[in-house]
């Protein structure tokens, strides 16, 4: 039994632990807006990912549209079971999902062998989720926004799913922090293989925001910091293209 990973651009991911599978944050079709309107900013979906087949389980970090996207959820069954943030599950409760599971930080639910412990995220401004997934196939370790819970132990694991880049705005601050955070990740989870999220895809954005978003860091440097930590195995750095299926090494 192996552990797969395919990104699906932006957030999504498609996860396979031997024979269940995993569909997290998906955006799968149409237009990404944020509230107040298209005029502040506007994400298109240029290649849409189709899916590989029908999810087992849909994992949401964020209620927000970039991770629990309306059009692209409207496209999934009403009765695949959802776990996710309170502000997610209330967003897809509300769209007529019937089995719906709410997971706090520190909080932990059991979906067959996968064991899923929420923890704390990105406060956007409510506190959002990250996730430990353990299974017999693998562990991994999940947060779109690059934000580490201090209180989360450190523990050897095959793969942690983070961007590798700083997203900010002048004089709002940084709000994806994986450029900081990707060296406490590795010391801290000492993990195989890191893949590389949030900021891929065919994606292109337009509307006031986007003229002045700020980035800090490539993929090139983040390869670096991989190469040069000091981990007991071989980490590898992916960054994924859209829609190809990563077999992840494990323990």
């Amino acid at each position: 039994m192996t552990l797969q990973a395919t990104y699906l651009g932006a957030n999504g991911w498609w996860l396979v632990f031997g024979d269940l599978k995993v569909l997290v944050d998906p955006w799968l079709t149409g237009d990404l807006v944020f509230p107040p309107g298209p005029w502040l900013l506007r994400g298109r979906l240029l290649q849409p990912c189709p899916l590989p087949g029908s999810p087992d389980l849909l994992l949401f970090t964020q209620g927000l549209p970039d991770h629990c996207h309306p059009p692209s959820l409207e496209l999934l069954d009403r009765h695949v079971p959802v776990v996710g943030s309170s502000s997610a599950v209330a967003r897809v409760r509300r769209l007529g999902f019937t089995e719906v599971t709410a997971l706090r930080p520190g909080e932990e639910h059991r979906f067959g062998d996968l064991r899923i412990t929420g923890t704390a995220g990105a406060a956007v401004p409510a506190l959002e989720n990250g996730y430990l997934l353990e299974h017999p196939c693998g562990r991994l370790y999940l947060e779109p926004h690059g934000f580490l819970a201090e209180d989360l132990p450190s523990r050897p694991l095959d793969a942690v799913i983070t961007p590798v880049v700083d997203l900010g705005l002048p004089g709002a601050g940084v709000f994806v922090k994986g450029r900081q955070v990707l060296p406490r990740l590795l010391e801290r989870f000492d993990p195989l293989t890191v893949l590389a999220s949030t900021t891929g895809g065919e994606v292109r954005f337009d509307g006031l925001l986007s003229r002045f978003l700020l980035q800090e860091g490539t993929v090139g440097e983040a390869e670096a910091t991989v190469a040069a930590a000091p981990t007991t195995g071989s980490c590898r750095l992916l960054d994924p293209v859209p829609g190809t299926s990563y077999g992840i090494p494990t323990r």
